[in-house]
């Protein structure tokens, strides 16, 4: 009798049993950490619209601006388009977070003195667990449900 080189349907199924074993414990830490990477790219994000606010406002001298778009890219730069932030976090969604900018309402000037921005994850529990908020005093605040606010507790 000749012995055949080789593996055993035995022991290709103990591979594939251990390839799966490794994948179940694999999986979830990896969406876990692409989750963490998006809420971190989200306050990336917050933290640059506050900065490009407050030179926005201080370059125009007209307060803050109406919307995103207007910090978004331009060339030459204007108040309508200030190229101070880039077209995507201008186009309100970016790195699995879609953000509001609400401007505040004009006073007898014209300006626009206050400001919120919200970034809630466009598919909750899977692009992100917690929503974050700003203002114009610049602090960001985060909630782990859906409605972070003004009430909500500042990030450390």
């Amino acid at each position: 009798m000749q012995k055949q080189n080789g593996f055993s349907l035995i022991e290709l199924l103990i591979v594939v049993a251990i390839i799966l074993i490794i994948a179940a414990i694999a999986i979830p830490n990896l969406i876990r950490s692409k989750m963490s990477a998006n809420e971190a790219s989200a306050i990336a994000s917050m933290r640059t619209i506050n900065t490009s606010c407050v030179e926005y406002a201080t370059t125009y001298n007209v307060g803050f601006p109406a919307s995103l778009a207007n910090l978004g890219p331009a060339s030459p730069a204007s108040s309508a388009s200030a190229d101070l932030i880039d077209s995507v976090l201008a186009s309100t969604v970016k790195g699995g977070y879609v953000f509001t900018y609400s401007p505040g309402a004009a006073d007898s000037s014209g300006n626009i003195n206050t400001y919120t921005v919200t970034a809630v994850p466009s598919v909750p529990g899977a692009t992100g667990t917690r929503t974050f908020f700003t203002d114009q005093t610049n602090v960001i605040r985060a909630d782990p449900g859906s409605g972070a606010d003004a009430n909500s507790t500042p990030i450390g």
